[in-house]
């Protein structure tokens, strides 16, 4: 528990402003009540009680603080990682180079990063609580010896040494962006489009971003999902294509309602985010997809748009920015970019009664299916009969251990599967009729106790 000289502290706060490509960490609520409590360090012991409790509320509001380490150093590294700015977003380029300048500038800015996560936080505490008390201020002094204990030992029980984390090496650090992304794509990988009326979740280089994370997304799989593997096959196919850079198309998957296309998209998603791939959802009503395009067009990962429930209730602005950019438009479609929709209805257009004659409604539909036909590859999910139902039905069960499979053939084991498929036919016909969802929905309530609605 070593005390903090005030040579020290102006050290630390140069290191703090003299940031240049790393500059964006300083406007980050911890570090700016760091250096808060710094500068309080100079005002007396009054200033610095107060300054204590802001840098404690934003110490303990961070994303990470779950992690086991969680101290002033991997706090620091967590902002590095994060950072989005021109180093980390070229770096998440796999084939661009870093400039010679650009690898300097931030090479001297890691290593300031370095000496600032190196601050000894626990003493600065004790230090203060020191001078606090010495100035009369002993519950203010009590409190401080306490954030700086709990500090102290969180440092203590820290297993990896300093010098060892990726944060303070621009190769390592490179290395690690270009596996996970920068900036917020390095930590999420589901996003929702806000539109340029929303709010911005960020800000690289005074510019705003309009992605949303999704921070509980859902984490459906693959093995999650039973039936439709054709479907699924070719959807999974496609995206193979699209992570290996090769040619790949945007994917209408259309159906009936709860067979699983929405699913398919997020769990596939959800199967290769390791290698780079992010889904960002984008509603209908604020699809602004020239501008997704250009905002996504210069990041190193790859993406699919997701579009869920596509329709139009006329084929307006929407309806017909979205076809040029499927295919027609005068710009290229980016390469890290594919659109995959779903949709209940082939004919996207609400249908509303025609005022008019019939080449002129003719030209209606057409126009309507021409947007269809643009998305390359088209996967149809119908509604299953009864037998492909009840065995859906069947493998969620036997996933959540509803049965016994080891002895399946045994009497008993035979009964309860046949009174099993007895209500699950009786379900489907009181509820929402025979799709994966209504299976789904039938096994969560017999795995949750006994009773039916008929009973």
């Amino acid at each position: 528990m070593n005390m903090i000289s005030f040579d020290t502290i102006k050290t630390i706060k140069a290191d703090i402003a003299g940031l240049s490509v790393f500059a964006s960490i300083r406007e980050e609520p911890l570090m700016r009540t760091f250096l808060a409590l710094l500068d309080a360090s100079e005002a007396g012991a009054q200033a610095i009680v107060g300054a204590w409790g802001g840098f404690m509320t934003a110490f303990l509001a961070r994303q990470d603080i779950v992690a086991v380490s969680s101290t002033w150093r991997s706090a620091v590294e967590s902002l590095v990682i994060r950072a989005d700015n021109e180093f980390t977003r070229t770096a998440e380029r796999k084939n661009a180079e870093l400039s010679p300048l650009l690898k300097t500038l931030a090479s001297i800015d890691l290593e300031r990063l370095f000496h600032i996560a190196s601050f000894d936080v626990s003493g600065f505490g004790f230090t203060t609580a020191d001078a606090a008390r010495k100035a009369g201020f002993e519950a203010a002094a009590a409190h401080i010896e306490a954030y700086a204990r709990a500090l102290w030992e969180a440092e203590t029980l820290a297993e990896k040494p300093l010098a060892e984390q990726i944060a303070w090496s621009g190769e390592r650090l490179s290395a690690h962006i270009r596996e996970k992304g920068a900036g917020i794509l390095g930590q999420y990988v589901a996003f929702r489009w806000k539109g340029a009326t929303g709010n911005a979740s960020g800000v690289s280089g005074g510019r705003a971003l309009h992605l949303q994370p999704v921070r509980n997304p859902d984490p459906v799989k693959l093995s999650d999902l039973f039936g439709y593997e054709d479907q699924r096959n070719v959807v999974i196919a496609n995206t193979m294509r699209f992570l290996e850079g090769k040619a790949a198309n945007n994917l209408l998957l259309y159906g009936d309602r709860g067979t699983g296309k929405s699913a398919t998209v997020k769990a596939v998603c959800n199967e290769y985010a390791g290698r780079g791939l992010r889904l960002v959802e984008v509603h209908k009503e604020i699809m602004q997809i020239q501008t997704i395009m250009e905002e996504l067009s210069t990041r190193g990962l790859r993406f699919v748009i997701f579009i869920d429930d596509l329709s139009f209730e006329t084929t307006d602005d929407s309806f017909t920015g979205l076809k040029a950019i499927l295919e027609g438009g005068v710009e290229k479609k980016p390469e890290n970019i594919v659109v995959y929709a779903t949709s209940n209805r082939r004919h996207f257009v609400k249908e509303h009664p025609i005022q008019s004659d019939a080449p002129r409604a003719f030209d209606a539909v057409q126009e309507q299916l021409s947007l269809a036909d643009r998305f390359g590859l088209t996967v149809v999910f119908t509604a299953p009969d009864q037998e492909e139902f009840l065995s859906i039905a069947e493998r969620i069960a036997e996933r959540r251990g509803l049965f016994d499979t080891d002895g399946r053939d045994s009497p008993s084991s035979f009964t309860l599967r046949e009174k099993f498929r007895e209500n699950a036919v009786r379900w489907e016909r009181w509820f929402n009729g025979r799709s994966p969802r209504t299976a789904a929905q039938f096994v969560e309530w017999v795995s949750n106790g006994d009773g039916f609605p008929w009973e």
